[in-house]
């Protein structure tokens, strides 16, 4: 499966859009296409299993049959603060930089597991450094959810060969592995490096994923970086990292994107080959990056960015809703959870946190859904009566350092 780089592009070229199933039929299915994104095939789309009304507005926005971009190799769906969803737009150079680069800072090129969806830049740069690497993936189902189980059937498969070995997964993932025990948390320990991202992984997990022997990597990075682009606070190689003025963290090197599928209004974030993140940061001494926290009101809520406007928005359309706000805590799980207070129409009959989370499910990403629901009389509110956000965080109790955004 191993491709050469080619300069031979037709000059228009429509997206290639494929539906990427939770099966591993995702591997035989997708595969091929990101190899021939890679080459001189039609740039990829990986279009998610989901709701039409998520889907319709995926496609409204990306507009696949519109030309691509030059040289563009993956137009990868993210979202921002407002939850339009965006493309972010990745060459071939740029995948085949960052795989390179994961490669020799794990020790060499191996066989993956993926063990995420491949629609997230994660679980798609899994097969990428595949098709890099020359090497068969082999898929976790997950069809009905991450199951410890039949990730531990999938690494049996997996070590079947003599590459070395590698999977990513998300904190939550780490966790439940481990408290599986047995074959799961055996299947771990025998992978040559565990990548761990897409939120932060509290000190305790990663303490009992070192104590069992994971060979466990921290990364950091997002779809606009190809994925991890920082290991255990340590850039890859050609990767900068710099700290803005306002503490925001800046990203640098042959990972970045091009830009964002359609949208020039855009270009100012990827200005003079940097691109501003919505994280805040410093630097140790050691010149080894510390991410603190998010600088916009976007959670990450088990390696899914959740917009907290957004699912303001959702929550407050449910018929027993009158007002809503979210906010996000940290959780050992899953990096934050969101947590939403309500003001009901009706203070004799308020909405469950079932009702608000089916409500919330049926037109979005199963991320979106808060897991705690709080009833207020009113919500707090700023002087020119805005909704206070970071009020409610304070009133909540969530606002202790490391504990809320």
């Amino acid at each position: 499966m191993q491709t050469t780089p080619s300069t031979n592009r037709p000059p228009t070229r429509a997206l290639a859009t494929v539906e990427v199933p939770l099966r591993p039929a995702v591997v035989p299915r997708l595969l091929p296409a990101v190899a021939a994104a890679l080459t001189d095939g039609p740039p990829l789309l990986p279009l998610p299993t989901a709701p039409p009304a998520v889907r319709d507005a995926l496609l409204a926005e990306l507009r696949p049959a519109r030309p691509a971009e030059d040289d563009v190799a993956l137009v990868v769906p993210t979202s921002g603060s407002t939850g339009r969803p965006k493309g972010a737009l990745l060459t071939a150079a740029a995948v085949r930089a960052s795989a390179e680069a994961t490669h020799e800072r794990l020790g060499g090129p191996g066989r993956w597991l993926l063990a995420l969806p491949a629609t997230h830049i994660a679980g798609l740069m899994v097969l990428a450094r595949s098709v890099v690497a020359g090497t068969e993936p082999v898929a976790v189902d997950l069809t009905g959810g991450f199951d410890p189980e039949l990730f531990a059937a999938a690494s049996i498969q997996l070590f079947a060969g003599t590459s070395r070995r590698y999977t990513a997964l998300v904190p939550r993932q780490l966790a439940a592995l481990l408290d599986a025990g047995g074959a799961p948390t055996q299947a771990l320990a025998g992978y040559d490096a565990v990548l761990v991202g897409g939120a932060r992984a509290g000190d305790d997990v990663l303490a009992r994923a070192r104590a069992a022997g994971v060979q466990v990597v921290t990364t950091y990075g997002m779809t606009e970086t190809c994925g991890g682009c920082v290991y255990d606070g340590v850039p890859l190689e050609d990767v900068k990292v710099a700290v803005a003025d306002d503490g925001r963290i800046r990203l640098a090197g042959p990972i970045l994107a091009s830009g964002y599928r359609l949208r020039p209004d855009l270009a100012e974030a990827f200005a003079d080959g940097w691109f501003t993140t919505s994280d805040l940061g410093s630097l140790r001494p050691d010149g080894s990056l510390e991410v603190i926290g998010r600088a916009d009101d976007v959670a990450v809520s088990g390696g899914v960015n959740v917009p907290l406007a957004a699912v303001d928005a959702l929550v407050a359309s449910h018929p027993q809703v009158a007002e809503a706000l979210t906010v996000a805590a940290d959780d050992e799980q899953w990096g934050e959870r969101i947590v939403v207070a309500v003001v009901p129409v009706s203070a004799d009959q308020p909405p469950d946190l079932d009702s608000i989370r089916a409500h919330v499910r049926r037109s979005s990403p199963v991320a979106y859904a808060p897991k705690e629901l709080v009833v207020l009389d009113a919500l707090p509110t700023l002087p020119g009566g805005k909704t206070d956000r970071r009020g409610l965080a304070s009133q909540l109790g969530l606002t202790e350092p490391g504990t809320s955004r």
